[in-house]
């Protein structure tokens, strides 16, 4: 029986031995300072000039497009220097990733814990990285030129994203400033019946300026209620309001004229976009929508021929608040 039970100790023993996986060997100090990594270096000089090349040429490109932005440029001319300028900066960088970093083919052991070995390997690697590239400083600073551009190409468009406030406060209407139409044609008092409108700009000025367009209506002289300060602004019932929407800045293009008041709301000018709604007899008064103020007015006068112009400025900053008003109020 003890026999017995001596050999299955032993039978257990040998199996254990066998099924039990063997601890790997820790590596000699000599093999942990081996790099098994293989660089190609010595990338070939044209490559790195023709690197260098495009960068600065990137740089050129996305600088010039920010210049011409602010020159107010066309827009095949700003795309074709911002598409050229990302180009050429996308080819440097292709380019350099083929010709002139060095590339290695490398079997990274992954030991546990932290070795001074491997860190002094890795200092050595860091190092080695920039073997073969001869032109360091030559594509430093065409680099350099390259991220001006760059910084530049995506900075200045922000400035485009609102109008500034001097360009808001900056109307083109002044006292004695005749009314036209599209074609120029000044706009007579006669041109306009009850329950009519239409867009009228300063003479002489820039149509495109937000505060150059506005809604010209006519109503009954007996139905307006305007403040005291501004009873002198519409002759014989015409009134002015800029046709820049306080809400959001869209146009203002519809004018509400009902058949019959009692059934229906007064006149107002509609923004089409949001629908806020400007009583013309209340000084543009927000009736309905969103918008947050009433429209500036413009002040009008007819001259000795019977022709709109304008009294005076507009009583308010165009444009909703958040582009920039500043304590004026319409």
């Amino acid at each position: 029986m003890r026999r017995l039970l001596t050999r299955l100790a032993v039978l257990l023993a040998v199996l254990r031995g066998v099924l039990r996986p063997a601890a790997a060997p820790e590596p000699a100090d000599d093999e942990r300072d081996v790099d098994p990594r293989r660089y190609e270096t010595g990338s070939p000089p044209w490559a790195e000039l023709l690197v260098a090349g495009l960068l600065v040429a990137a740089g050129v490109l996305l600088a010039a497009f920010a210049v011409l932005l602010g020159v107010d440029a066309d827009t095949q001319l700003l795309g074709g220097a911002l598409g050229l300028g990302l180009a050429a900066l996308a080819a440097a960088l292709v380019l350099a990733g083929k010709r002139v970093v060095p590339r290695e083919t490398a079997v990274e052991p992954r030991p546990m814990g932290e070795d001074r070995a491997e860190q002094v390997a890795v200092e050595r690697d860091l190092a080695r990285g920039l073997e073969g590239v001869s032109r360091r400083r030559l594509l430093a600073a065409a680099a350099g030129t390259a991220g001006a551009g760059a910084l530049a190409a995506a900075a200045l468009p922000l400035t485009a994203l609102g109008p500034s406030p001097s360009a808001l406060d900056a109307a083109p209407w002044r006292a004695g400033t005749r009314l036209v139409d599209e074609e120029d044609r000044p706009i007579g008092a006669d041109d306009l019946v009850d329950g009519s409108f239409v867009t009228a700009f300063p003479e002489g000025a820039d149509k495109r300026e937000l505060g150059s367009p506005v809604i010209v209506v006519r109503v009954d002289p007996a139905t307006l209620r305007l403040p005291p300060d501004r009873r002198g602004w519409a002759p014989e019932g015409l009134l002015a309001y800029s046709k820049i929407c306080t809400h959001a800045g869209c146009a203002v293009s519809l004018y509400r004229k009902p058949i019959d008041e009692e059934l229906s709301s007064p006149p107002a000018l509609v923004c089409p976009c949001h629908y806020s709604t400007f009583d013309v007899r209340r000084a543009a008064k927000v009736a309905f929508g969103p918008a947050g103020r009433p429209l500036p007015q413009l002040p009008l006068r007819l001259d000795a021929q019977r022709r709109l112009v304008a009294g005076g400025p507009l009583s308010g900053s165009v444009g909703p608040a958040w582009w920039g008003t500043k304590g004026r109020h319409a």
